[in-house]
This record gives structure tokens, sequence and C-alpha cells, in this order.
């Protein structure tokens, strides 16, 4: 328990170290993408490179990617019934802003330095289901309640074939179904850029952590909070419970449950003209709120 906690306080000491670093001008506001380019299209693909490379899976592991995707699908279906009755540009943030995971910048570091192999494994599959609907399905949804649009399989598609992550594990997960190894190279090479990823993923999120936004809109910020955490609650009691898996395959799904609101969800709500400030801002608090959960069940299950 005394490891998780020091662990957990060298994340935060990271994520701190980048926001100070942000106010004291070492950091612009626009390095936030250039970090984030850094981990989603190098570090995050070597640490599930590298991840796969360890372990092989079965057909039936596959599952696990369902439960990603399944999940995903069920936010925005509670959100949009809930919505119901709104203008069209609310129902859209609410779709947009309550869905998918943010796993590759903040659960995937701890699953990399608390659960071994079996959870990096476990949650790069979650979020391989994931990935269609934080990088392109809650998208085109919320597109489609604000602008009357029709949902596009081909955008969709087209959105997920641009991602670094989600093409690292269609290689991966497909190499590791065939029973096929990974170059001895890449294995090496992909290693040493993963154990960067960690370090990474926090100071980015310092670096971009913000909190802004019309305090008037404060009564729809706790609303979809608690919406999405009541519902990862109960998610992830489910998973822990009832769903026959070993231990580690249930500790890693219960964390993810409680994984923050997708990263990308502030860049889709600029797309569509939406209140950027109120979803950096939901973002930012979910974090935070993602932080104090993830850290309570590693040390409750530890």
């Amino acid at each position: 328990m005394l490891e998780v906690l020091m662990r957990a306080g060298c994340f935060v000491g990271i994520i701190f170290i980048g926001w100070l670093l942000r106010t004291l001008g070492f950091f612009k506001e626009e390095d936030f993408h250039v970090l984030s380019k850094i981990v989603l299209k190098i570090t995050l693909p070597a640490a599930i490179i590298s991840s796969f490379a360890e372990k092989e899976i079965s057909p039936d592991m596959l599952a696990i990617s369902l439960l990603g995707l399944g999940f995903g699908v069920l936010y925005i279906g509670v959100a949009y019934l809930l919505a119901a009755g709104k203008s069209r540009e609310s129902q859209a943030f609410e779709v947009l802003n309550i869905s998918g995971y943010n796993i590759g910048n903040f659960t995937m570091p701890f699953a990399q330095s608390f659960l071994g192999p079996v959870g990096i494994i476990t949650t790069s599959l979650f979020d391989s289901g994931n990935a269609f609907i934080c990088l392109g399905g809650s998208y085109s949804m919320a597109a489609l309640l604000r602008n009357g649009q029709r949902f596009s399989l081909k955008s969709l598609i087209k959105n997920l074939l641009h991602s670094v992550p989600f093409i690292c594990y269609i290689i991966a997960v497909s190499f590791s179904l065939a029973h096929i190894p990974m170059p001895g190279f890449v294995v090496e090479f992909s290693g040493i850029i993963a154990d960067a990823n960690a370090f990474m993923a926090m100071l980015m999120l310092g670096v971009g952590f913000k909190l802004s936004g019309d305090r008037a809109n404060l009564g729809t910020m706790v609303k979809i909070l608690a919406l999405r955490y009541g519902i990862a609650a109960i998610l992830a009691a489910g998973c822990w419970f009832f769903l026959p898996l070993s231990l580690e395959y249930r500790q890693t799904l219960l964390i993810l449950c409680f994984s923050p609101i997708a990263s990308a969800a502030p860049a889709f709500t600029a797309q569509l003209k939406g209140d950027i400030g109120l979803s950096s801002s939901i973002n930012s608090i979910s974090i935070l709120i993602s932080l104090i959960c993830i850290v309570t069940l590693l040390t409750v299950t530890a």
C-alpha cells in the first residue's frame, strides 16, 4: 500500500511540476499540443508494442475490447436520453463531454507502473474498444445532434486510421493472436521509449491543466461529473463482483471504469463551436476525481 501511495504521489508531483512550469512561463499553453503529440504518437505506441511483446493473448480476451466499446456506447445513450428536450447545442455538448475514457494519457501509466504486463494488456484491449468512441464515435454522434448531420461510418473509420495508438493496437493484437513474435530490435527499441511514457503523460497533463468557464454553468458541470462517476461506480461494481476473471483482470477493469473523460473532448467541442472553457474545466476536474478514485482503489485492492 505504501508503494502505491508513494508512486501516486510521484505522479501528482510530476503533474504539479508541469503546471508550475507553465505558470512560470517555462512552458506556454500551446506547448501542450507538442507534448500531446509526443505522447500519442511516440511514447504511448511504444508502450503498447512493448507490453504486447511480453504476453500472448487468446481470442476470448477480445471480449475486453467489447467492454471498452460497450461502456462508451452506454454513456452516449444515457447522455442522449437525459438531454432530450434541450437545445441541440446542449445535447451535443453533453454527449461529447461525458463519453469516452482518457486511458492512453492517464490510466495507462498507472497500469504500466502498478499492474504489470497483464494490467497493460487489459488496459490496451479495453482502450482499443474505447478508441471507437473517443476518437470518432462520440464526435460523430454529437455532430449529428448539433448540425443535423447523419452518422458517417466512413468518417469514423477515417478518424480511427489516423490514430497512431489505434493502429498499434491492431498490429500488436494481430501479431499476438497469430503467435508471431515481434522482431527483437523493435521490442528493445520500443521498450526504451516506453519507459518515458508515464513521465511524459503526467507532465503533459500538468501543462494542460486548466480551470475556466462561466460560473453560471456550474450546475451543468456538476451534473455531468455526477452522472459520469455515478455510472462509473455501477460499472466498476459489476466488473469486480460479477465478471468471471482472475484478480489481475478485475483489478485493472476496476480502475479503467474510473478513467477521466476523454482528453479529445475539448478539441472536439471546439470543432462544434461549443463552450471550450466549460469543456476544459470538466476535463480538468475529471482528472482530479479520477486520480483520487484510482489511487484509493489501487490502495484498497493491492
